[in-house]
């Protein structure tokens, strides 16, 4: 018995290739960003989008389109871009893959009309939805030739009418801006007359370098100053072809609060993309070892993170020991026999007195009374012994005051020194371990354990931060006076603080 071979027609329904575009895109949104693309692919030096309640027109100067270009527009899914990936006036890498984009056109528009004119040739094709589904079989849609226009010259201008839904300018704006490559030379792009730029980072800028056997990893991370930490719009934006894809916290996730101020741009241009251009493949070995890289990024930026964090707190800090010590300075000035260099005359207003009490400033600035308040002199390296080399006669010169060695247990000590005349003491402020004393004196450098519970505590206020460093630093200034009374010295101490906190 023999049998013949049967076939079966494959069909697609119109309505499906309507629902592409309903059901592709995330956002409607999106339509406008795949037309100003296109005319990216299509050398345009120029893009005018115009939005308003009932139309929204793209149009572009590129090359234009001749009958087979329109062929080629109209052919859903077809693969002439990846055929010919390179413009062919600038030899741009063109962003479209699939020939899909149209659809996302017919999600919020009943309507799409395109007009085209390259060289002699010109044309328009109007494409009703409703009609074109209601011609069931046929799958022709209307278009009519036009006579050249040489005003206009050689381009496309795409018209979406009845809009299903309203765009606000400054939407299609940020859409632009994040995926349409408005930075490539040649290409500008304007919506409503103003004209789309991208958006300038302020902070410290990482720059990014990798080269894997897929292609070329680029860009730069920017850590942003505090006052501009946002939770809006967090992560770095991963560009391929100049176009964001999408935006990734990679291991941002686990960072709190730090990851509000990282923000960045990377150019992957080898990564393969979902057919929205939403997403990446994941499981392909190109994104993998993208990660891979990247991960390697975020420990640099991480670590830089810290370092600028570490320098900001430590200018916090410099701020609340400077005050604190200005403080204790207007107390020594009302109690001048409290000091354990012992009492020492102040100069009149105008003069400067031998061995006054003071904190170094600008002469400019003065205390009530008239005495001259000097700057608070800051240590950064510890001092050594120095010795003046021997006079020409042969005799030597005085040795100079022996000044105590500071010993700096971290690269984070901030140090400064409060003077007493020619004496004075130094007050460092390091990380000396939770488990380390909350205070203590060597001769006359006094260190405060920034790591101690307490001190931690009550840096979260300034105020607070400030009469600890200030009860830290009288109590072992008490202590240098008498430290044979304790109770003595506590006293005084209770008497500075007092004197250093008036509300005057």
């Amino acid at each position: 018995m023999s049998q013949e071979a049967s076939y079966l027609t494959i069909t697609v329904d119109k309505s499906h290739i309507i629902t592409i575009g309903e059901r592709l895109y995330e956002q409607s949104i999106e339509l406008i960003r795949e037309l100003v693309n296109n005319a990216y692919d299509a050398d345009a030096t120029r893009v005018d989008v115009t939005v308003s309640e009932k139309e929204i027109v793209v149009a572009d100067n590129g090359e234009g389109m001749d009958m087979e270009g329109l062929n080629q527009y109209f052919n859903v899914g077809s693969g002439e871009k990846l055929v010919n990936p390179l413009s062919p006036r600038f030899g741009r890498n063109r962003i479209g893959q699939f020939g899909i984009g149209k659809c996302a056109s017919l999600a919020a528009a009943s309507g799409l009309e395109v007009i085209t004119q390259k060289g002699d040739f010109a044309a328009q094709v109007v494409f009703d939805k409703e009609r074109w589904i209601e011609d069931g079989d046929s799958w022709k849609i209307p278009l009519t030739i036009l006579d050249k226009e040489g005003k206009r010259g050689d381009g496309t201008t795409v018209r979406l009418v009845e809009l299903r839904r309203a765009f606000k300018p400054e939407d299609v704006t940020q859409r632009i801006a994040e995926g349409v490559p408005i930075r490539a030379r040649n290409f500008s792009v304007y919506v409503n007359g103003y004209r789309v730029t991208s958006r300038t980072l302020t902070g410290n800028r990482i720059p990014v370098m990798h080269g894997n056997e897929y292609g070329i990893i680029h860009g730069e991370i920017v850590i942003l100053p505090a006052y501009r930490a946002s939770k809006d719009e967090m992560g770095i934006e991963i560009k391929v072809k100049g176009v964001t894809v999408r935006r990734e916290l990679f291991e941002m996730a686990s960072w709190g609060k730090a990851a509000t101020r990282v923000r960045g741009e990377i150019n992957a241009d080898f990564l393969p993309l979902t057919s929205d251009r939403s997403g990446f493949l994941e499981d392909s070995p190109e994104y993998k070892s993208f990660i891979e890289a990247m991960n390697k990024t975020m420990v640099e930026v991480k670590r830089a993170y810290n370092q600028l964090a570490s320098q900001r707190e430590n200018r916090r800090v410099s701020r609340s020991l400077k005050e604190a010590l200005k403080r204790i300075h207007q107390a020594l000035i009302l109690n001048p026999e409290f000091s354990p260099f012992g009492v020492v005359p102040i100069a009149e207003e105008g003069r400067r007195g031998a061995g006054e009490t003071g904190v170094e400033t600008t002469p400019k600035e003065k205390e009530p009374g008239g005495v001259n308040i000097e700057d608070i002199e800051e240590e950064n390296t510890s001092h050594s012994d120095e010795v003046d080399s021997p006079s020409e006669t042969g005799g030597e010169k005085p040795r100079k005051e022996r000044k105590p060695s500071i010993r700096i247990a971290t690269p984070n000590a901030v140090v400064k020194r409060l003077k007493f005349g020619d004496a004075g003491v130094t007050c460092c402020l390091d990380h000396l371990g939770e488990d380390g004393p909350e205070c203590m004196t060597e001769g006359t450098i006094i260190y405060i354990n920034r790591d101690h519970p307490l001190y931690k505590r009550e840096a979260k206020k300034k105020e607070a931060h400030i009469l600890n460093i200030a009860r830290l630093i009288t109590q072992e200034i008490s202590l240098m006076k008498d430290p044979e009374n304790p109770r003595e010295a506590y006293n005084r101490q209770s008497k500075l603080l007092r004197d250093a906190f008036k509300e005057d």
